[in-house]
């Protein structure tokens, strides 16, 4: 094809890469797309939640899906016994960890994790800080949360003692012996132990993946450009003199 002094004379092959290169970017945009739908859709439904009141936990065992991200309410007595601080943990820049206390559900033999919040380190990593225990009959809310945390594990060494690099409910459950709810409570009714409960709420996410859209999105147009700009050539180029 001649126009106003040049030719474009594309070879077959460079057009099929092109093409598959830009449906591919386009695709990938595309979905990116839908992943910030859902997220927006998901962060509209936890502000809903927010309004809402407090939910009771029952005594049978319950699906995740159908309590996360809500207000959870629940009466029971802790086990002091099988806490563990997580670590790596930090707060306002401090070093910390995180202590996680199973309760034992009123009127059931079924327990639920609870992340009873915050505590710094001492100057000595070999001594856990102290944490008052909380003993009798206690009703706390919380936000029912994955049970799941997961932070880089330094080492392959087996659980030992109460600090814990990372929670797996399956593990907890065979190293106490519990039968606990699928699901973490990020305990929000205060309590005089001196932890901090300053769960930060999460933005939706989706601005993210609307940017890695538009990236994919030029990535496609930057594949035309280019297909465009290395098949267009002079017609009085040298490569047709000779």
């Amino acid at each position: 094809m001649n126009l106003l002094g040049y030719r474009f004379e594309p070879r077959l092959w460079a057009i099929a890469i092109t093409i598959v290169s830009v449906i591919i970017f386009i695709e990938l945009g595309k979905w990116q797309l839908s992943r910030a739908e859902e997220k927006s859709a998901q962060f509209e439904q936890l502000e809903q939640y927010a309004k809402q009141p407090a939910v009771l936990l029952p005594g049978t065992l319950v699906k995740l899906k159908d309590f996360q991200y809500r207000d959870v309410e629940v009466s029971g007595e802790y086990l002091p016994e099988h806490t563990i601080y997580l670590d790596n943990k930090t707060y306002h820049g401090r070093a910390g960890y995180h202590v996680i206390t199973p309760l034992k559900i009123l009127n059931s033999a079924l327990h639920v994790a609870v992340n009873r919040g915050w505590v710094a380190t001492g100057s000595d990593r070999s001594v856990l800080p102290a944490v008052a225990e909380v003993s009798g009959e206690v009703k706390i809310t919380g936000i029912a949360a994955s049970p799941e945390i997961r932070t880089l594990e330094l080492s392959d060494r087996a659980i030992e003692g109460q600090v814990w690099d990372n929670f797996d409910l399956q593990r907890y459950q065979e190293v106490t012996g519990l039968t606990l709810q699928p699901l973490m409570l990020l305990q929000k009714s205060e309590e005089k132990d001196g932890l901090i409960r300053d769960w930060s709420k999460p933005d939706s996410g989706a601005s993210k993946n609307i940017g890695y859209a538009v990236q994919w999105f030029s990535l496609a147009a930057t594949a035309v450009i280019i297909f465009i700009v290395l098949n267009v050539k002079r017609k009085n180029s040298k490569n047709e003199q000779t």
